[in-house]
């Protein structure tokens, strides 16, 4: 699933499994456990229409619910253009195309590991 070299923490990757299956793209993890920062990591990736954004974010949480882990904050749900979805040690950002591009998260976070996530 991923391009990287590191092992990413359990709930990260049933996030990224959860996005994926909701046909998400341009899934990247940005690994920042070396930065800085107030969180772990951040799942990153990209729906083609508001309600496609909206799919993943649902499809995220019902995985990690399943998996007894709960977002101690949700954003962005009722525009659908970004959604945030945030688990202590990890955050998933769910976007539109223009949306990812015009808050450019990997550019703002270039020093963190980037992990490419593909299908499996």
């Amino acid at each position: 699933m991923a391009t990287g070299s590191k092992r990413l923490p359990t709930e990260v990757s049933k996030a990224v499994a959860a996005a994926l299956d909701k046909k998400a793209t341009d899934v990247v993890v940005l690994d920042l456990r070396n930065t800085p920062a107030f969180t772990d990591c951040f799942v990153l990736c990209s729906g083609q229409s508001q309600r496609q954004v909206k799919a993943i974010a649902d499809g995220v949480e019902e995985a990690l619910r399943a998996a007894g882990a709960r977002p101690n904050h949700v954003e962005g749900y009722d525009r659908a253009e970004w959604v945030l979805l945030d688990f202590f040690s990890f955050i998933v950002h769910v976007f539109t195309p223009q949306m990812r591009t015009f808050y450019s998260l990997e550019r703002l976070w270039g020093d963190a590991e980037r992990i490419e996530m593909t299908e499996p």
